[in-house]
């Protein structure tokens, strides 16, 4: 683009000479436009804002020195060409102060003009340059700004010491007063495999959800946002919910986060402390989780007195082919272990040990292919992981004992069974009884028969069964009193009696049990 230029002269002949005498095009200039005088050549230069002014010192109206003055508080960037004759040539020199620096005296040649021209050209495209230069710069600087903030932060939290200075060194970059504003930072783990570029898209999803980033970098496999601490809880908690939400709907995968409390910038290593105990946490609480503060709880180094892995019942259970009732065996296990928070460590030696103590269960050919399962929890970084492979393990297992003792169950004792589902209801029903009107067998036969095959005593097996009734009733009939209950499952009229055995089962007496289930 070629720069604008005005001439001014009240001499007619000189205004024509000079823009028929100079080629415009080859100094990279166009003459945009002529005036009589100074009044006439200061509102050309207010509508067209020539890059240079040609002009005679005197004019009428307004002279070429005022015309300069004016123009040198109003457009400053503009370049002057004063033409003047002898005697006042050196009363031009006083426009050295508006930085004029290319006077001309009268008659002046082509060549001069030529020369004067070239010069402010000169000059013109060395400042374009420069200011082409310096915008590369700050633009190249405001590029690098979030990858230089980035760095200093993450070298900042990982460091294990500062002075002072650094702090209003980080309040200059940050922006923002270090003693006054709150900050508070959050972490996110996807969960599974991730790359870069997931955590690239998850900074750029929450920098445009969460208003108040300050600073958003990752730290290892984390993506770490650093916000000013304006929000209520509740509104925060929404706002990464809806961050979530967006990287499942993108990705497919579950996201862990963990948020810190609010506190100044000098103590932002704390809080990035904070932020990753809570991330350890998400061993007991599980991938997925919004973790705080107030979600961790003290780790117990100690072992409690009443807490134990009653191995023996698991076995039995698996052996009889109880799915039911290893799952729960299991999930209570695991309850227990997660209320306890017993340290990573120490629940995963119980873990181990659960784990051996189900694979025992299985014949020596096939024992090695799920002793190989014990590398497997030792890596895995969840409580909820551990539960999910060591109960996937026992059902396996324990399906494969249930159709095997269902094969070789007797007919015999799927005729005891289905006479004792026929008959739950009368308070006579016995393995005498049985034995003796039904299948007429010798009792002491049939309870060892049944003992040997079920893995149970028939007393045992019945009462079970009718408790297991009477919880059926309850959340059927809402208003059933226990007494009637009692006659239902073969209690007769002793509901005392029924109440102790359905404690004694459940934990609760059929009344609590009602209003537990509400």
């Amino acid at each position: 683009m070629s720069y604008k230029v005005l001439l001014a002269d009240d001499e007619k002949i000189i205004v024509e000479g000079i823009a028929s005498v100079v080629d415009w095009e080859a100094l990279d200039t166009e003459l945009v436009a002529t005036a009589r005088n100074g009044i006439d050549a200061y509102e050309k230069m207010v509508e067209l804002e020539p890059d240079i002014v040609i002009s005679d010192i005197k004019m009428p109206g307004m002279d070429g020195l005022s015309l300069v003055s004016k123009a040198h508080k109003e457009y400053p960037a503009i370049k002057f060409i004063l033409l003047s004759g002898y005697s006042e040539f050196e009363y031009a020199r006083t426009a050295m102060q508006y930085d004029v620096k290319n006077y001309l005296l009268k008659p002046c040649n082509q060549a001069k003009i030529t020369a004067a021209l070239n010069d402010i050209v000169h000059e013109l495209n060395e400042k374009k340059a420069q200011e082409t230069f310096i915008s590369e710069l700050r633009e190249k600087y405001e590029n690098a700004q979030p990858y230089t903030k980035a760095h200093l932060l993450t070298e900042f939290l990982t460091s294990k010491s500062y002075l002072d200075n650094d702090l209003s060194f980080y309040q200059q970059l940050f922006q923002f007063e270090i003693n006054r504003q709150q900050i508070r930072l959050i972490l996110f783990k996807l969960e599974g495999y991730f790359s870069y570029e997931h955590l690239f898209a998850i900074k750029n999803i929450g920098a445009e959800i969460l208003d108040s980033v300050l600073v958003t970098t990752h730290i290892g496999e984390y993506a770490l946002f650093l916000i000013k601490d304006d929000y209520d809880a509740e509104k925060l908690q929404q706002k990464i919910i809806r961050i979530r939400e967006i990287i499942a709907q993108y990705f497919k995968r579950d996201t862990t986060v963990a948020i810190s409390e609010g506190d100044y910038f000098r103590n932002a290593r704390k809080l990035y402390r904070e932020a990753m105990e809570c991330l350890e946490h998400r061993f007991y609480l599980g991938e997925g989780s919004i973790i705080t503060r107030k979600d961790i709880l003290p780790v117990n180094p100690a072992v409690p007195n009443d807490f134990m892995v009653d191995e023996q019942q698991m076995v039995l259970k698996i052996k009889s082919g109880l799915i039911q009732d290893v799952c729960a065996e299991i999930t209570n296990i695991f309850a227990k272990m997660a209320d306890l928070r017993l340290g990573i460590d120490l629940t995963k030696t119980y873990c181990i040990q659960l784990y051996m103590a189900i694979v025992h269960t299985v014949d020596t050919e096939h024992m090695q292919d799920y002793l190989m399962g014990t590398s497997a929890l030792l890596g895995m970084e969840t409580v909820q992981q551990m539960q999910e492979y060591i109960e996937t393990t026992a059902q396996k297992i324990t399906n494969e004992y249930y159709h095997r003792f269902k094969s070789k169950r007797s007919s015999v004792i799927s005729r005891v069974i289905e006479v004792l589902i026929e008959n739950l209801g009368n308070p006579d029903l016995s393995l005498k009884m049985v034995a003796n009107e039904i299948l007429y067998m010798n009792p002491d036969y049939l309870g060892k028969l049944f003992k040997q095959e079920t893995g149970q005593r028939f007393s045992t097996y019945l009462t079970k069964l009718r408790i297991e009734k009477a919880v059926e009733q309850i959340a059927k009939m809402d208003d059933v009193t226990v007494g009637t209950l009692a006659e239902i499952v073969g209690f007769g009229d002793n509901p005392q009696y029924f109440s102790q055995v359905f404690k004694k089962y459940t934990g609760c007496t059929p009344s609590e049990y009602r209003k537990r289930e509400v």
